[in-house]
């Protein structure tokens, strides 16, 4: 825990003149304050400071619209001094950093129901409640760098990158679909990607595992970062948006988190494992494996969290999956699921159990396959959680595992697996979330389940 006290000396020492507080709306929109660091005090992590609810989307009424904006001194980091400018030249330097932001009710003095930093606060306190010290996440980060985009007079979008098989002819060009682990010079992002990575871990504390080109054509990448708590995993994706946005703006690049940009080429995921844990005489053990399984090392606490992301998968796309776009990726062919299954090593299926070790409890994990970069992280983890925890509490055993090629299934070879489809469309899953978000309710409020149906 850091202290306000430590914050305020290391303003002091580094000689920072602004401070950013960030924060999420309900749809993933990461907004900003900027605060002379003279006005930051140790009563300004309790009292904090004004913010308009009403002109923030999913926040508050014109009539309610008093809200204040709380620092977390945990998440203080100083920003890169290219950050927050678009200024190429620096010409100008801003010496900043950054907190982390949680609304609230001051004059009441209560926690405000559609912050969704303090959902996944909540969602993490349920998970102790429900049995598990602790729980891991890791995200997988995808999107897209082109050069430039010029939009036309009929709404198409007319993409500029060096690696496209319509701009380069020669034997660097990336076609469409044969992107997945290209080198350089083919990859044009390599060094992009290591200057994100590089700030992430050097400006923010911020460990990734690796990255590298994606299967699209057009610059698609991908960072892995670290496993780490469900709140730190959702700042650290967040924070790693931010930073891709950054560098590709210093570059004169655009960083594009649309999920199908191209219709003849994969979409952009974000694929979240996960993971519950117990502690017991200062071991933690990883409630998810069992050396006995013969399928894949699963627990029944795992094959039960599993039953519950499957029962709630149509209702979960609402979160997952919150655009109309989202639903332009979510097709047979490209790598992204569009059933309602699960197996080992499957790629076309939702919820994939990686395979890549034997004998190793401690990388056993889920994957969940069909969020993508227009979701609010903190809202997906969150909900994934409860409804895994779901599953454990009702026992919901899930079908047999399917290892075959799910996109070629007949709708005899459906029925045969108790194979369901995921929603086609945003009014699909807003529907299935109308109907069947009982599960969320441990810690999501009636008044933000009612807001976020609204404003899909």
């Amino acid at each position: 825990m850091t202290s306000a006290k430590t914050v305020l000396d290391k303003i002091k020492k580094s000689k920072i003149k602004w401070i950013r507080l960030q924060f999420c709306n309900p749809f993933g929109l990461m907004h900003q304050l900027s605060i002379a660091s003279h006005e930051i005090t140790k009563e300004s992590f309790l009292h904090g400071f004004p913010l308009d609810g009403s002109s923030i989307t999913g926040f508050t009424d014109i009539e309610k619209s008093d809200i204040i904006l709380v620092p977390d001194s945990d998440t203080f980091e100083i920003l890169p001094d290219f950050f927050d400018t678009d200024d190429t030249e620096m010409a100008y330097v801003s010496r900043a950093a950054r907190m982390f932001a949680s609304a609230r009710y001051g004059y009441e003095q209560k926690e405000f129901s559609r912050d969704s930093r303090s959902i996944a606060k909540k969602a993490e306190g349920f998970a102790k409640k429900s049995g598990f010290d602790r729980t891991y996440w890791s995200a997988e980060l995808e999107f897209f760098v082109f050069d430039k985009t010029f939009q036309h007079q009929n709404n198409n979008a007319h993409i500029i990158s060096k690696e496209a098989p319509w701009v380069c002819n020669t034997e660097d060009r990336i076609d469409f679909k044969r992107g997945y682990y290209r080198d350089s010079p083919s990859d044009a992002l390599v060094n992009f990607r290591d200057e994100v990575c590089d700030i992430l871990l050097e400006n923010f504390k911020i460990r990734t595992i690796a990255h590298h080109h994606e299967v699209a054509t057009a610059g698609q990448s991908e960072i892995v970062l670290s496993h780490a708590g469900l709140v730190d995993m959702a700042d650290s994706f967040v924070t790693g948006v931010k930073t891709i946005r950054e560098v590709a703006s210093r570059r004169g690049k655009n960083a594009v988190f649309n999920p199908k940009p191209m219709p003849e080429d994969n979409g952009s995921a974000v694929h979240i494992n996960q993971s519950l844990w117990k502690r017991s005489k200062e071991k933690e053990s990883n409630a998810f494996y069992d050396a006995s399984d013969k399928y894949a090392e699963l627990s029944q606490t795992a094959h039960y969290y599993i039953g519950g992301l499957l029962t709630h998968a149509r209702a979960l796309c609402a979160i997952t999956n919150p655009t109309s776009q989202s639903y332009k990726r979510l097709v047979p062919g490209y790598e992204a699921p569009t059933n309602i299954a699960w197996g080992k090593m499957n790629r076309t299926v939702s919820v994939r159990v990686p395979a890549h070790n034997k004998a190793r409890p401690e990388t056993k994990r889920i994957e969940y396959r069909p969020p993508d970069p227009t979701s609010n992280v903190y809202l997906v983890e969150s909900a994934l959680l409860l409804a895994g925890l779901d599953g454990i509490k009702k026992k919901i055993q899930p079908p047999d595992p399917v290892d075959v090629n799910t996109y070629k299934f007949s709708p005899r070879e459906m029925k045969k697996f108790s194979v369901e489809k995921l929603p086609t469309s945003l009014k699909e899953s807003s529907d299935a979330f109308g109907s069947d978000n009982d599960f969320l309710k441990p810690v999501f409020e009636d008044d933000f389940l009612d807001m976020y149906l609204k404003n899909l």
